[in-house]
């Protein structure tokens, strides 16, 4: 089961669930430039079967994956760090930049991406009023939301993953949801939280080799046994 081929196809069929029709949805794996850029990223570093842990963020956002096709990476690292052409704007994204720290400190994009997939626990994004929302900021968001939540979830499994342990990026309510339902449906048997990139930077960013430190230290504690 190799990664790349069953990340393209999985991306292939992805489709905006039913939503109100005031919010937006982003599916940034039907332009050709995305999947252009993504199927590169994956031939370079999920070209094999090897098992890796899973880190969740929440869903895209319009400047970062919800533009790249690929989680927590904005077209600046995605030039500058992966050394992947493309024609989109050049605008950084805080989540990016931090996550691209702890890539760094971690020795690198491959030694990262040989052992990890960074994806989110759900992987199309939405807007309201031009702005990115959460899914579960949605008005009623269980009544639309939870059914396709599980959906993408469980077709994480189609993936060769490691079971024992997955990551939170976040430590709010996507984490409180991720937990619960790999309870419910017997995804991992730990779910582990840390900060989020985006309340370091804002709020912490003093802190924030601290917080890389606490980064790389649950990364190393949630390997695969593979690796």
């Amino acid at each position: 089961m190799i990664w790349k081929t069953t990340l393209i196809e999985y991306y292939q069929k992805l489709e905006c669930p039913s939503i109100p029709k005031e919010y937006g949805c982003m599916n940034p794996y039907k332009n050709k430039d995305t999947m252009q850029v993504v199927s590169t990223f994956l031939n370079e570093y999920y070209n094999d079967s090897n098992q890796r842990t899973l880190l969740f963020g929440i869903n895209p956002g319009r400047f970062g994956s919800g533009l790249t096709g690929i989680s927590f990476t904005d077209p600046v690292r995605l030039k500058n760090v992966l050394h992947i052409d493309h024609p989109f704007e050049m605008k950084p994204e805080l989540s990016s930049e931090f996550i691209f720290d702890v890539i760094a400190a971690f020795g690198g994009p491959k030694s990262f991406f040989e052992s990890f997939f960074v994806t989110a626990a759900y992987p199309l994004g939405f807007l309201f009023e031009n702005k990115n929302i959460n899914y579960y900021d949605f008005k009623d968001w269980k009544k639309h939301m939870l059914g396709p939540l599980k959906k993408e979830l469980q077709a994480n499994f189609s993936w060769p993953i490691n079971r024992d342990v997955a990551i939170c990026i976040g430590q709010g309510e996507n984490y409180k949801v991720l937990n619960a339902l790999s309870q419910e449906l017997g995804l991992f048997k730990e779910v582990i939280p840390v900060p989020h990139p985006r309340w370091v930077l804002q709020y912490r960013r003093k802190r924030k080799l601290e917080f890389i430190d606490q980064y790389i230290k649950t990364l190393q504690q949630c390997m695969p046994k593979s690796a």
